[in-house]
């Protein structure tokens, strides 16, 4: 047995840390970018969170603002009226697409997986991605077009199978946007969202599949049994990872299904943290209130985040930390 590899790993392990940093100098430059990048864009910023304890004016040096504490947390959570529609909007869009817009990822990769023919596989592997490289701006207009109440797809085909009578302004009434947030969200992203979890499905031992069916296992015990619960480590991290961001409500997709937020019959439904964000912080000035509303957010989130980690582990999943 050859434990030269095993050696030379040891020794590398025992040399000083400035020795091995300069030993892969070739590594660390290909790195710096990114710590550069996390560091300008991640880290500085932090120091901003400041605002939402101070009044923050235009020309002040960040920081250094009149100290309010709590104010802006305060008037927001039982002062503002649209905290509640806020709030109620935020979870509902963040709890369906949890609800909907996870498993099914999970479903069209184990679906992708099972298919046999190659070009077939490729191609529906190819068009499913391609939405994610569009940009709201021109997936919003596409989505419009396609559900239009004057000629669109979707309503033609609905009259054309006898289910409407009339076309449905799907985009013009509030208590559709859930649904139509929810289902362009999974157009877009569910072709992107399952690469992980074939990357997960790949790296399953092929041998255990031979085993099975040499067993007599059915094709849906061999799904169930070995390639579900093989990627089941990768679930629960971004389940947990999809919990600890419930409260981010996609902005783009919500600021340009609405027109910018121009149209007013979604308002009731489509208004959310994001959103809000952009008009208390950037139409009427209140700087320091809309960074209270996104620290806010963000605590929650956390929060959120601790307890999906937490409960994971209780229960002898794998989890963040």
């Amino acid at each position: 047995m050859d434990i030269t590899p095993v050696v030379k790993r040891n020794s590398l392990q025992k040399r000083p840390f400035h020795a091995r940093f300069f030993g892969q100098w070739d590594l660390q430059i290909m790195v710096i970018p990114g710590i550069i990048f996390l560091f300008i864009f991640a880290y500085i910023p932090i120091y901003g969170v400041l605002m939402a304890f101070q009044e923050f004016r235009i020309g002040d040096f960040p920081g250094m603002s009149q100290w309010v504490g709590l104010k802006h947390f305060t008037e927001l959570i039982t002062r503002d009226p649209k905290f509640p529609n806020l709030l109620r909007n935020t979870l509902m869009l963040g709890f369906l697409k949890l609800l909907i817009n996870f498993p099914i990822p999970i479903i069209f990769a184990v679906f992708i997986n099972e298919l046999r023919h190659s070009s077939f596989k490729k191609s529906v592997q190819t068009i499913s991605y391609l939405p994610h490289f569009i940009s709201w701006v021109v997936a919003a207009r596409l989505m419009i077009d396609f559900f239009s109440p004057d000629s669109g797809a979707v309503n033609e085909f609905l009259m054309w199978i006898g289910v409407i009578d009339k076309p449905i302004s799907f985009f013009m009434r509030g208590e559709y946007y859930w649904g139509m947030a929810v289902v362009t969200d999974l157009w877009k992203e569910v072709g992107w969202n399952s690469i992980i979890f074939l990357a997960a499905i790949a790296s399953i031992d092929p041998e255990l599949y031979e085993a099975a069916e040499i067993d007599g296992a059915s094709q849906v015990s061999k799904v169930w049994y070995i390639t579900i619960a093989s990627i089941r480590p990768t679930i629960v991290i971004l389940l947990i990872i999809t919990i600890g961001n419930l409260l981010n409500a996609n902005f783009d997709q919500a600021y340009m299904l609405t027109n910018r937020m121009g149209n007013r019959m979604l308002l009731t439904y489509a208004d959310v943290f994001d959103t809000y964000v952009l008009r208390v912080g950037i139409a009427q000035s209140r700087f320091s209130f809309a960074a209270a509303v996104g620290l806010f957010r963000a605590i929650i989130n956390f929060a959120l985040l601790l307890s999906a980690n937490k409960l994971a582990d209780r229960f002898g999943e794998t989890s963040l930390f």
